[in-house]
């Protein structure tokens, strides 16, 4: 019985000591390197460009004429918040005629911290509780 209980112990312990594990996970779509120098040599079409370099993470939002391919790699360890270990962005730029125009690469040491207000934004209207939003509708209604 007592060999029982700590063959449990150290299973049990095994598991918790599993769980604590550190994860790397990598995410986005970074193009070969190798690739990379041939489109940033020559001239090429959007077209050619996606051929060579596959579909982009996003485009700019406004301007159909930047690309944007996005790679980053996280480290987590048990519940802890992940950390950033490496990210690496290719800009890739079109000029108004379809041609490319620039390919610029940034990274982690380039971001900015970016800290949202607190502030909440005034709202028109009163401040009613429930009882009062249903009872002011007594009346309101058309009679067709």
């Amino acid at each position: 019985m007592r060999i029982w209980r700590f063959s449990t112990a150290i299973v049990f312990s095994a598991y918790l000591l599993a769980a604590c594990e550190t994860r790397i996970e990598t995410r986005g779509n970074l193009p070969d390197p190798d690739l990379l120098e041939t489109v940033q040599s020559s001239e090429h079409s959007r077209d050619q460009v996606a051929q060579l370099l596959g579909s982009p993470s996003t485009v700019a939002m406004f301007e159909n004429e930047t690309w944007f391919y996005i790679s980053e790699r996280r480290e987590t360890f048990a519940f802890f918040e992940p950390e950033v270990l490496e990210r690496k962005i290719v800009i890739v730029q079109f000029d108004d005629a379809g041609l490319l125009k620039t390919v610029a690469e940034v990274g982690l040491e380039d971001g900015q911290i970016v800290i949202p207000v607190d502030r909440e934004t005034p709202t028109l209207g009163n401040d009613l509780n429930a009882i009062q939003q249903m009872l002011g509708n007594i009346g309101r209604f058309n009679r067709e």
